[in-house]
């Protein structure tokens, strides 16, 4: 009966979504996200109204260990649906088993100019071109501590931080530690962001000498400031094999986990895309995340932690790019298009038990 009961409610969200959705496609795109996250920030003071969410769209129990952390589900929200930590709660009892928060930089900034963000329904794609726009460092963490003070059972959040715009590529390392220290009491996982294609030359930093002296820097801080968290790249689909191969060799040993993919520059998958600057996600990008995925694991062995994200729009895709080599998966554009029942229905499609990593391993 209760199963029923639950899957009568769930049937009741995924219509109410099909009523909001063409009208919140008709808005801007990047209004429409703030009216709904303004909406979202005001429900989820509301502890009853997250009982019942999580109720409803909590969904089944796929526990896993992946870099010494434990995980409802492997399912998370990536990077760039709660640029600011306002929504952390809400994400959480839709059955994410994780939320990266950012990217956030040191300073606030207020990103590139509007319009910057445009909808493919058809392609089940984005293109953005949004800029790392956010409150700062110091407003995201007072967010996450909120959170973590107010769950009785908080999912791990992991922290993504990118460098200000206005800052020099060689004073980059300088500008990820100054964040790093502001962000790094609060995250369960710091995510280094050198691979978004909407800041200009960030896209440089994904050299071996540059990623080296970066990770350097933050890992020196991570001992001296006694956290425990892991490190973790994010980089972009683009990298030819020799750079991707440089990467993972630094990453190896300079980094706990790569985080693959960010968005595409390339336009191949979606031509009527072609005259828009940004980076695509959505389904055109799931082909090339996939294989990227299957070529690090090659590169980084059996036991490397990789996360994978870039087109996952149901369960099928997530069990390919977990048996392409993925620890952790991520999704963004298809939880857009799908609605609040999302995760819910990856999650139940899911293998019941993951494998843990081998190893457990201390950050400190």
């Amino acid at each position: 009966m209760k199963q029923q009961a639950g899957s009568l409610a769930g049937w009741a969200i995924d219509a109410a979504y099909g009523i909001l959705k063409p009208l919140l496609f008709r808005l801007d795109a990047e209004n429409a996200h703030e009216l709904l996250a303004a909406q979202i920030e005001r429900w989820q003071s509301t502890p009853p109204f997250l009982r019942a969410l999580r109720a409803v769209c909590g969904g089944p129990e796929r526990g896993t260990e992946v870099l010494g952390l434990h995980f409802r589900n492997p399912l998370g929200i990536a990077a760039g649906f709660d640029k600011n930590g306002r929504m952390i709660a809400f994400l959480a009892e839709l059955g994410f088993g994780f939320v990266e928060v950012g990217t956030v930089t040191l300073r606030p900034q207020p990103g590139n100019p509007r319009p910057r963000m445009f909808r493919f329904p058809e392609a089940g794609a984005l293109v953005n071109r949004l800029g790392f726009n956010n409150e700062g460092a110091a407003a995201l963490v007072r967010r996450v501590e909120s959170y973590k003070a107010g769950s009785a059972d908080p999912v791990p959040v992991f922290v993504n931080i990118g460098k200000n715009a206005t800052v020099p590529i060689e004073e980059a390392s300088s500008d990820y530690l100054a964040c790093y220290e502001v962000v790094g009491p609060v995250a369960d996982a710091i995510v280094v962001n050198v691979s978004s294609p909407n800041t200009a030359s960030l896209r440089d930093l994904q050299t071996a000498a540059h990623l080296t002296k970066i990770l350097d820097v933050l890992r020196s801080a991570r001992s001296r400031r006694g956290f425990n968290h892991p490190i973790i790249l994010k980089i972009a689909p683009d990298l030819t094999d020799e750079q991707l191969a440089a990467i993972v060799e630094v990453s190896l040993s300079a980094a706990d986990a790569i985080t693959a993919t960010n968005t595409t520059i390339d336009r191949t998958s979606l031509p009527e895309a072609s005259g828009l600057q940004g980076g695509l996600s959505g389904r055109p990008l799931r082909e090339r995340a996939t294989g990227m995925m299957r070529r690090l694991r090659q590169l980084a062995g059996p036991d490397y932690p990789l996360i994978g994200v870039g087109g996952i729009f149901d369960a099928a895709d997530a069990r390919e790019r977990i048996a392409a080599g993925a620890n952790l998966i991520e999704a963004y554009t298809g939880f857009i298009y799908q609605g609040p029942m999302f995760a819910s229905r990856i999650v139940d499609g899911l293998e019941p038990k993951r494998p843990h990593m081998k190893k457990e391993r201390d950050y400190a």
